[in-house]
């Protein structure tokens, strides 16, 4: 298969990445892969293109940093894009939010008229149009999300803070990486309007109802077409730890990796989104669980596989990309190609 990546940009892409994890992965299977910056797209004529970096199959990479070493050294290439099986969306629209507004948006309408041209697209970039923000977890099943409200009025969280015992979660509509996330509390309370004021400055604000279960850090779970990623009885799973007086528990913010404990409850919460999913065309998601909550489905570029496969010890890696291969299979059947 041709494999296209969709991210920011190559030289921002680093060896424990996931998107590294899955293309070295589908090159080790046999596959070529592509990358594509948001800014490498190009149109003429009702053809869609790109400015690619081409890795392929019989090119000998054995690891994730040769792999990064060779993309960067790859020069770009215009090819159709219609000549690829799959196009892979896995890019961080807040990473180009404010210096490259025009980036994610501009790539989505892209993808979409690739899927519109028959050509498979994940996750399905109408539905990511629609979950470019933490609005997204608000369709689901109002049992398996924490209370939450979103505005940029002061008075609206001031009247939240007080419901919720005072003692909140604020973070931005639109971001990721744990940026920008306050734990608001009585101890800090004076605080509330400044941290409402900043976080406002760059869109709507989001406060959330604190979960005790929290301060023990949170699970990212991995999901591939609404299921549970699992070989041998063991799940794609890793609970992520925050250190010290740290309240995010993203890797990146210092979080530490250990193994996860999946409860039977855990897995119910997980099957009552599945059927969503599966319809929005949201083939690999990872969730961030706490308690019996959800607390973001993480629809674009979900991180910390390269932590689960050492920690669980299963190449959950082979498995996606062998699920990718039989989803391009049985899509080529049913079109009689």
């Amino acid at each position: 298969m041709k494999i296209a990546f969709v991210i920011n940009q190559t030289h921002k892409e680093t060896e424990r990445f996931t998107t590294t994890l899955l293309a070295l992965k589908a090159h080790q299977l046999g596959h070529a892969i592509y990358y594509i910056g948001l800014a490498d797209f190009y149109y003429e004529s009702a053809h869609i293109a790109a400015h690619v970096r081409e890795v392929l199959p019989t090119q000998q990479i054995t690891s994730a940093k040769q792999l990064m070493e060779v993309l960067r050294a790859t020069a770009k290439t215009k090819m159709e894009l219609e000549k690829m099986d799959v196009i892979w969306l896995r890019f961080d629209p807040v990473l180009d939010m404010v210096n490259r507004p025009w980036a994610a948006s501009s790539a989505l309408q892209f993808a979409s008229l690739l899927k519109e041209k028959g050509v498979q697209v994940i996750n399905d970039p109408d539905s990511l149009g629609r979950a470019s923000n933490k609005l997204y977890l608000e369709g689901f099943d109002e049992s398996i999300r924490p209370k939450t409200i979103v505005t940029r009025n002061y008075a609206d969280v001031v009247e939240f803070f007080e419901q919720q015992n005072k003692l909140i979660i604020l973070k931005p509509l639109k971001g990721s990486g744990g940026k920008n996330v306050f734990l608001i509390n009585k101890d800090n309370q004076q605080n509330l309007k400044q941290t409402v004021e900043a976080i406002a400055r760059d869109g709507y604000v989001i406060g959330q109802e604190y979960l005790p279960e929290a301060a023990a850090g949170d699970i990212r779970f991995f999901l591939l077409n609404g299921e549970p990623v699992s070989i041998n009885g063991k799940y794609a799973a890793v609970h992520r730890v925050q250190q010290g007086n740290e309240i995010r528990s993203n890797v990146h913010q210092g979080a530490k990796t250990q193994a996860a404990i999946i409860s039977p409850e855990l897995l119910l919460m997980v099957d009552k989104i599945k059927d969503k999913l599966i319809q929005d065309g949201m083939y690999f998601v990872g969730l961030d669980i706490v308690g019996d909550r959800i607390m973001e489905i993480n629809v674009f570029s979900p991180g910390a596989l390269c932590q689960t496969e050492e920690i669980v010890k299963e190449d959950f890696s082979a498995l996606i990309i062998k699920n990718l291969e039989e989803k391009i299979g049985s899509a080529r059947n049913s079109s009689g190609v």
